[in-house]
């Protein structure tokens, strides 16, 4: 789309100093960019040669096709994907050199496959599930599936090089399951130890561990919110807390005002009546783009200096929002949604609150037809 009145502008410069605040607090662990879901909406490839520039030394993506692309655009770092089923074209990401979970026996054969028709071992992280209750292999699964593993790589279609498994209450410093799935992950590793494996990497910590749990770090840790300078925990510290600054800067035109008296009715459903005569401004961003339908008359913005929220509904492709009586604003402003808060605007935290959700599920759920923006970037996009 070669127009559109809106813009996620994503700034490279915070990225960056995001990998190398997450590079200090994880010590002597390697930095692995969690870039899932097209970098969490802020674009996978730019934002992937930027992480690495700045120092981090894996990338980390849930999906096989994530990966696959990551490879054919040149990235030739160490790459894990994580989420496929049976049938995945593990030959095609074997022949690739991209590092693949495994959790089950099926995943541990259809691998040693591809490693057959590819040529070249498998390379593998033994995921065990250590109290999430989601992926991974339980406890009494474990032995079995790590034995399984070490006859592979005995016969070399296998190169069994992470051990990993995440955590289900880092975000919460308090919460005594972490140390139990420290525990657990302990155990699990002897268990690996003992069948003769000697993993290169272990690993444990996405954001909320890094931050928050030092004991999590082991080998590698895995940020991936932080990456972006949203906290993983933001009841806990915010993102100023914590040292860390937002990427992303959602901004749209305004297309329309109308001075209006004091008892207009805004939007479908006539939900939001204007409490005193004033200034109502259009904004060409609605649920189409990922603008959450449940932070009507909630969702904040910034406009002219001053910080308004939505009037009414969140239209499909528009939104109202009432600046109230003596707003010099006019069509062709430029409003702010979210971006970060040391710039005095409205954060994707804010509207996490408004909506009732995770900033996660704000940056996330951004939608393709708003056309990102790089900044200060220092690599080829």
């Amino acid at each position: 789309m070669s127009y559109y009145p809106a813009r996620a502008v994503v700034d490279h410069a915070a990225i960056r100093a995001n990998v190398e605040r997450l590079r200090a607090v994880a010590g002597r662990a390697e930095v692995m960019a969690v870039v899932k879901a097209d970098a969490y909406g802020h674009g996978l490839l730019p934002v992937a040669r930027t992480a690495l520039a700045a120092g981090a030394t894996w990338l980390g993506v849930a999906q096989l096709g994530e990966a696959l692309g990551l490879r054919a655009a040149g990235v030739t770092e160490p790459l894990l994907t994580w989420i496929y089923a049976p049938g995945a074209p593990l030959t095609d990401a074997v022949a690739a050199g991209i590092d693949v979970s495994a959790a089950a026996p099926w995943a541990l054969e259809e691998l040693a496959a591809a490693a057959v028709r590819a040529g070249r071992p498998a390379r593998v992280h033994l995921k065990a599930d250590t109290g999430m209750g989601r992926g991974g292999a339980r406890p009494e699964a474990w032995d079995g599936l790590v034995d399984h593993a070490a006859r592979l790589a005995a016969e070399g279609t296998l190169d069994v090089v992470g051990v990993w498994s995440h955590l289900a209450r880092g975000d919460e410093p308090e919460a005594s399951t972490t140390a139990e799935q420290v525990a657990a992950f302990r155990a699990a590793l002897a268990v690996v130890s003992r069948a003769g494996l000697h993993p290169a990497v272990r690993h444990l910590a996405a954001s909320s561990g890094t931050l928050f749990h030092p004991e999590t770090h082991f080998d590698l840790v895995r940020p991936g919110i932080a990456l972006y300078g949203l906290s993983p925990a933001p009841d806990v510290a915010s993102p100023v807390d914590l040292g860390l600054r937002a990427a992303m800067r959602l901004e749209a035109d305004v297309i329309l005002t109308k001075d209006v008296p004091a008892g207009t009715r805004v939007g479908y459903g006539h939900t939001y009546a204007t409490p005193e005569a004033g200034r109502l401004a259009l904004l060409p961003l609605g649920y189409g783009d990922g603008i959450p339908r449940h932070a009507g008359s909630t969702g904040p913005v910034q406009l002219a200096g001053r910080r308004a929220r939505i009037a009414g509904r969140v239209s499909m492709d528009q939104i109202v929002v009432d600046l109230g009586p003596g707003a010099d604003v006019a069509p062709g402003d430029v409003a702010v949604l979210f971006g970060d808060a040391r710039d005095g605007v409205p954060t994707a935290e804010d509207w996490a609150a408004a909506a009732g959700t995770i900033g996660y599920e704000i940056v996330t759920r951004l939608g393709t037809r708003v056309p990102r923006t790089h900044v200060s970037q220092e690599v080829t996009p």
